[in-house]
């Protein structure tokens, strides 16, 4: 028997239907004849036939029992009879991606034993019995120890695949570096690239592609952004100075790889116009494989495409599929990134890898600048480009979805979207106000700050306390669910709304468990980014001999990967301090729910 008997359960109910459906399916049209059918049943040896209308769309199913009671002299009526005439319907089918546990879920609560397996074309592929899922799950129990346990084998399937895609997509700097004939830099990036395939087809021969809960879908996005700041140090290594001591260096590039994959952006390079142009288009394309591959992690860990059809509340028509959405939305962030990189470069910049690195820096939200001086003197028109850039990362990536496939916004997005410029709206006026700074600049940082971008011209240092404050407060709201921004998200505001009802018992019973769950995430993660934050600036303020108030901001920018800095950590900081920043940066790209699920797996 299984030592966990529980854990393989729910290993196996997490596992698609197509593993485990009867491909074979007797499919024929409404208007066959009912003596016709009866006779392909006994050729095909099936019980059951599906139902289809003259799209070929199935509409019903009739069993070798609905022919017998329904049809009372086959001798006399069957001639007559068509299948449309006795077919059960609404036909009641399940998606193709979805889970054994999802399908008894269905069976139970329409009083069935088996269903129809969709295509995402609506078309039949086969059929699931809840006989076959109750062998399942007793051959599940019965199985001997195995060394990894299915869960396990699972999170690291899953994981060598997103360690093997990012090793691919890394080739493209690499291959930049390449073009330009800088060695140094292609050196290194072609080692993340070796190891990042070589040990995601490691991963991949011990583990096994499937479905996750979301305790074990935490634990591999966290894997996933660990893995990647430390195979992301190499580059890092190759270029930092020889002098420093190796705890010092391995730091500095741990913390600076973080930065980009998390899209933390916060630079330990005073003056980055020194580094080679390859290497500052390395940093900021770390930033865009950060933002959008750790979207679409979360989408396939958290979302797989049989809840997708939950997400239909935020485009009005039909249903995503997964591969269609992360297509699309691939598509419509390069030629945003072309778009921005050649606007720059007609206002200004000439320079044209510069332009593209400032490009993805700002549509990652991530805030790498390609030199230090590229912000310096921007034209109106550039501070425009930049502001908008910004804001298309922080808003959902459905919104760009559905914007280019032209379908209205359903109130559900739209209150989102508008929600978040209500705040930018106000935070900026209110910030022009109390800072000193001009209007342009006053709206800059404010942009910076909501979409958590964290471009700046300057320290932050000198601003008011007020001024800090209001800064801090848009980098720890963020920007919108299921964008490249970071921070708490505009969605999980709404949820605040139910802490009353949380608290009062006689409302309680009002909420359903998953409400219930979530706004106790919510208020969990509300508390936790300021009080990490307040410890950090402590710390921060202790060791770097500076006023709290600039430490705080800081590790604000730190904990929402808001990029903003007060310059209060650079290369020379204590080394332990930066590795524990890193880890903060991921603990914050995390937006902490998906440690919350590892250690308090009850929530999930």
């Amino acid at each position: 028997m299984s030592t966990n008997p529980e854990k393989a359960v729910s290993y196996v109910l997490s596992k698609y239907v197509t593993e485990y459906m009867d491909n074979d399916v007797l499919i024929l049209s409404e208007n066959t004849q009912t003596r016709e059918a009866a006779r392909m049943l006994r050729h095909y040896e099936t019980d059951d036939i599906i139902v289809t209308d003259k799209d070929n769309l199935p509409v019903g199913i009739v069993t070798d029992e609905d022919i017998l009671s329904k049809v009372s002299d086959v001798t006399v009526y069957a001639e007559a009879t068509r299948l449309k005439d006795i077919m059960s319907a609404p036909l009641i089918t399940i998606n193709e991606k979805s889970t054994l546990q999802d399908a008894l879920h269905k069976m139970r609560d329409n009083n069935i034993r088996k269903l129809p397996v969709l295509s995402k074309k609506n078309q039949v592929v086969g059929m699931i019995f809840q006989s076959v899922i109750a062998n399942v799950i007793r051959d599940a129990t019965a199985i001997a120890p195995r060394l990894l346990s299915p869960p396990v084998k699972a999170v690291l399937g899953n994981l060598g695949f997103v360690l093997q895609f990012a090793g691919v997509l890394l080739l493209v700097p690499a291959i930049v570096a390449t073009i330009l004939e800088d060695t140094t830099s292609a050196t290194g990036i072609y080692l993340t690239t070796v190891l990042l395939l070589v040990t995601g087809f490691f991963l991949n021969s011990y583990g096994e592609k499937s479905s996750l809960n979301l305790q074990q879908a935490s634990i591999l996005v966290f894997a996933s952004l660990f893995l990647l700041s430390l195979f992301g140090t190499v580059p890092y290594l190759y270029v930092l100075p020889s002098e420093e001591t190796d705890i010092e260096r391995f730091s500095n590039a741990f913390f600076s790889s973080a930065a980009g994959f998390t899209t933390g952006g916060i630079s330990l390079f005073d003056e980055p116009e020194k580094l080679s142009q390859s290497f500052t288009f390395f940093r900021s394309y770390t930033q865009l494989v950060g933002g959008m591959s750790f979207i679409y992690l979360v989408i396939t860990a958290f979302y797989p495409e049989s809840k997708l059809q939950s997400m239909r509340g935020f485009i009005s028509g039909r249903t995503l599929h997964m591969k269609e959405l992360f297509l699309t939305i691939t598509v419509i962030f390069s030629i945003y990134i072309v778009i921005v990189a050649m606007l720059l470069y007609i206002f200004g910049e000439n320079n044209i890898i510069d332009n593209f690195a400032l490009a993805m820096s700002t549509l990652a939200t991530g805030g790498f600048t390609p030199t230090s001086t590229i912000l310096e003197g921007l034209v109106w028109q550039e501070h425009i480009i930049l502001m908008g850039g910004m804001i298309l990362g922080a808003l959902p990536f459905t919104f760009h979805y559905a914007f280019v496939r032209k379908k209205f916004l359903s109130p559900k997005l739209g209150k989102e979207v508008l929600t978040y410029f209500a705040i930018l709206g106000s935070a900026t006026i209110l910030f022009l106000a109390i800072s000193g700074l001009d209007p342009m600049l006053s709206a800059f940082y404010s942009v910076s700050a909501s979409t958590t971008a964290g471009l700046q011209m300057d320290s932050l240092a000198g601003l008011s306390s007020a001024a800090q404050s209001i800064l801090i407060i848009l980098m720890f709201i963020g920007g919108c669910g299921f964008s490249t921004a970071g921070g708490l998200k505009i969605f999980r505001l709404f949820h605040l709304r139910d802490v009353k009802a949380l608290l009062v018992k006689a409302k309680r019973a009002e909420l359903s468990s998953q409400a219930k769950k979530e706004v106790t995430s919510t208020i969990i993660i509300v508390a936790l980014f300021p009080i990490i934050a307040s410890i950090t600036g402590l710390h921060l303020a202790n060791i770097e001999d500076v006023p709290f108030e600039d430490a705080f901001f800081e590790a604000a920018g730190v904990i929402t990967t808001g990029g903003l800095s007060a310059g209060v950590i650079d290369i020379d900081s204590d080394s332990a301090t930066k590795i524990v920043l890193a880890f903060l940066m991921i603990f914050g790209r995390l937006e902490i729910i998906a440690i919350i699920y590892i250690f308090v797996p009850r929530l999930s």
